[in-house]
C-alpha cells in the first residue's frame, strides 16, 4: 500500500507544469534541382512520436505519398479549401535525441501569383495549428495517465476504506466473543468450585453409608448367629 502511493507520488512529480510554445519558422528546402521557402516548427518529443504525429497530420488533410523524398501531400484542405491538382510537400528532420522538425511547402512555380501569398500564410497557420495539437494531444496522455494514476490510488484508498470497516467490524466481534469467554469462565470456575464440594460431600456420605452398612451388617450377623443356635 505504502509503496504503491510513493510510486504514484513520484510520477506525478515528474509531470512538467511548464507549457511548451510553438514558433513557426521559415528555412530552405532542396525539392529537386529547386529550392523552396517552407514553414517549419521544431518540438520537443520523441522521433516517432513526432513523425508519426505529423504524418497522421497529413493524412487527414490531404493524400500522403509517404515514399517520397520529401513527402507529397495532394488533394489538401489547407485554410478551408480543398486543393486538388496540386501539390504540397513536406517532410521531417531529427534536431536531436529530445526533439525532431517538420515542415510543409509549396513550389510557388506549380501555383498561380495570385495564390501563392495566402496558400503560404495558410501554411504558416497549419503549421502552428499542428504544432498546438501535437503539444496538446502530449498533454492529453500525461493528464490521461494521471487519471489512471488517480483512479487507482482511490481504487486503493476504497479498499482500504472496506477493509478498515471489515476489521472494525470483527475486532467488534472478537470482543464480544473474549466477553462471552470470560463470562463462561468465570461460570466454570464457580461450576467447578460447587463441583468439589459436591464431590467432597460425596465422600463423605459415601464414608458415612460405609460405616452404617457395616454396622447393619454386624446386626444381620448377629441375627444369623441367634437363628442357628435355635434347636
Amino acid at each position: 500500500m505504502n509503496k504503491f502511493f510513493i510510486s504514484a507520488f513520484l510520477f506525478l512529480c515528474t509531470l512538467s507544469s511548464v507549457a511548451q510554445s510553438v514558433k513557426v519558422y521559415s528555412q530552405s528546402e532542396k525539392l529537386k534541382s529547386d529550392k523552396i521557402t517552407v514553414h517549419a516548427v521544431t518540438l520537443e518529443g520523441k522521433k516517432d512520436e513526432v513523425s508519426n504525429a505529423w504524418n497522421k497530420y497529413l493524412k487527414e488533410i490531404g493524400k500522403l505519398k509517404q515514399n517520397s523524398d520529401p513527402m507529397i501531400l495532394s488533394e489538401a484542405k489547407v485554410g478551408g479549401a480543398t486543393y486538388s491538382g496540386n501539390n504540397f510537400y513536406a517532410g521531417f528532420r531529427k534536431v536531436n535525441e529530445t526533439s525532431s522538425s517538420v515542415w510543409i511547402g509549396i513550389n510557388p512555380a506549380e501555383w498561380p501569383d495570385s495564390k501563392v501569398k495566402g496558400i503560404d500564410d495558410d501554411l504558416e497557420k497549419l503549421m502552428y495549428q499542428f504544432g498546438v495539437k501535437f503539444y496538446r494531444d502530449q498533454v492529453q496522455v500525461q493528464i490521461n495517465e494521471t487519471q489512471e494514476a488517480l483512479d487507482a490510488v482511490e481504487k486503493q484508498k476504497l479498499r482500504a476504506i472496506n477493509q478498515n470497516k471489515d476489521l472494525t467490524l470483527k475486532l467488534s466481534n472478537n470482543e464480544q466473543e473474549k466477553i462471552q469467554l470470560e463470562k463462561t469462565l468465570e461460570n466454570n470456575k464457580l461450576e467447578n468450585a460447587v463441583l468439589k464440594v459436591k464431590l467432597e460431600n460425596n465422600k463423605k456420605a459415601q464414608d458415612s453409608l460405609l460405616n452404617v452398612s457395616t454396622q447393619i451388617f454386624k446386626v444381620m450377623e448377629q441375627h444369623k448367629e441367634k437363628q442357628r443356635k435355635i434347636n
